[in-house]
């Protein structure tokens, strides 16, 4: 389990460093807004994502078995921490988030980092898709503008509540989201080597300041950002409310692994590494228990922050260290530039995240696969969006390895994620 680091310094160079500075100060500025934005859906403050993105992306690349792994918050987690959050408070959420920590560091010890191979690639695609429609939806508050006191966390009556708001709608609001969707869709097109989501938000924010647009922004809502990280502590361990949080925290723990060891397998197939499992989860195991202790939100490897890391030429966990360290300096002295980023435009960038997730580019694909793929891929979806990831994972799995088994297959091959 000898974390990637000490492997690469060997060899560090010069040119390696430089190389690294520009990876990581470009993956940086997309991490911000991003772990901004989670953190709002997930039903935390903007602070908290920032500082999960600090504690998490340093421990995760300090101590990962990956060269170019970026970690951070994820939109995977929103559905999980947003319910954690509604049904057992803050607190419950850093409880559950040390106890995934330490159910991670567990499982590396045990070297069950080869075990998501034998998750079916249509229950991984389903609760995929399934959490990108519940991301989509959750950000159609803020996007289309709307008075909402609080959105239900079930599917069904937050639909209903958003339709009750609908005379609520703002012009201004949907107008300053459109813009930056489009700018976001643009930049990655045309600028792809370019921080293209920071500007883009950057850009609408600044509209909504210069043109003195009604509409929300971090510091009307949620007011100034602290500087600096807060004061770490051990979390409050309450033996019956830890019986109460160990489901949450037990999917945490599979989420942060899955997604973790997928991010890694994406970076080893762009830079032609060879990631080491055990390690990937040690090192998340510690940085989720780390995160927690600073009050932060679950962590884990980001799939679209670690290509955009490789993409701008990231070699070493260097690149990820220095990622973590300016978010952190950005947090420190420009904390307040923060209070004027428009809640419109981070909800447009969470839809463009959520659409991203779902693959549409895959639907004919999934169309046309096998009858009894299908079906476990469409029962983990409607599971995971009407029911609960626990109950969705735990049937598509079930379904996925019985209907192997009938089949008589060997283990499949490893799951391609999708591109960011």
């Amino acid at each position: 389990m000898k974390p990637k680091i000490i492997t690469t310094l060997a060899s560090y160079s010069k040119g390696l460093f430089l190389a690294d500075l520009f990876a990581g100060i470009t993956v940086a500025l997309v991490a911000m807004p991003l772990s901004i934005a989670i953190a709002i859906a997930s039903g935390a403050t903007p602070a908290v994502g920032l500082v999960t993105a600090v504690i998490g992306g340093f421990l995760i690349s300090l101590l990962g078995g990956s060269r170019v792994q970026i970690g951070g918050p994820t939109g995977a987690f929103i559905v999980v921490v947003y319910g954690v959050i509604t049904r057992h408070g803050y607190q419950g959420l850093v409880m559950a988030t040390a106890m995934a920590g330490a159910i991670l560091t567990v499982a590396a010890i045990c070297r069950a980092g080869k075990l998501i191979a034998y998750i079916p690639e249509a229950v991984i695609e389903g609760f995929t898709v399934g959490i990108a429609v519940i991301i989509g939806v959750s950000q159609l508050k803020d996007f289309l503008g709307q008075t909402v006191v609080k959105l239900p966390a079930e599917f069904i009556p937050k639909i209903e509540t958003l339709w009750s708001a609908r005379s609520t709608l703002s012009p201004e609001a949907i107008g300053i989201g459109v813009v930056a969707v489009v700018l976001i869709v643009l930049f990655r097109r045309l600028a792809p080597r370019l921080p293209g989501l920071i500007v883009a938000i950057a850009i609408t924010s600044a509209l909504v300041t210069l043109f003195h647009l009604q509409v929300d922004t971090i510091a009307s809502r949620y007011g100034d950002l602290p500087r600096g990280l807060p004061t770490p502590s051990f979390p409050a361990f309450n033996l019956s409310q830890a019986r109460d949080l160990l489901p949450s925290a037990l999917l945490i723990a599979l989420l942060t692994g899955i997604e973790s060891l997928l991010s890694a397998i994406v970076a080893d197939r762009m830079i032609g590494g060879d990631h080491r499992p055990n390690a990937e989860l040690m090192a998340q195991g510690v940085a989720n228990f780390a995160s927690a202790m600073f009050g932060g939100l679950p962590a884990t490897g980001a799939i679209a922050r670690t290509a955009t890391n490789v993409r701008a030429g990231g070699k070493t966990p260097v690149s990820g260290i220095i990622h973590a360290l300016v978010i952190l300096l950005v947090l420190v002295f420009a904390a307040p530039l923060a209070g004027y980023l428009a809640m419109p435009a981070l909800a447009g960038l969470l839809l463009v995240t959520a659409w991203n997730m779902s693959e549409p580019h895959r639907w004919g694909e999934r169309l046309s696969a096998k009858l009894p793929d299908q079906a476990v891929f469409f029962i983990t979806l409607f599971l995971t969006v009407l029911a609960d990831l626990t109950v969705a994972i735990a049937v598509g799995t079930g379904l996925g390895l019985a209907l192997r088994v009938f089949r008589r297959t060997k283990t499949p091959e490893l799951w391609s994620p999708p591109e960011p």
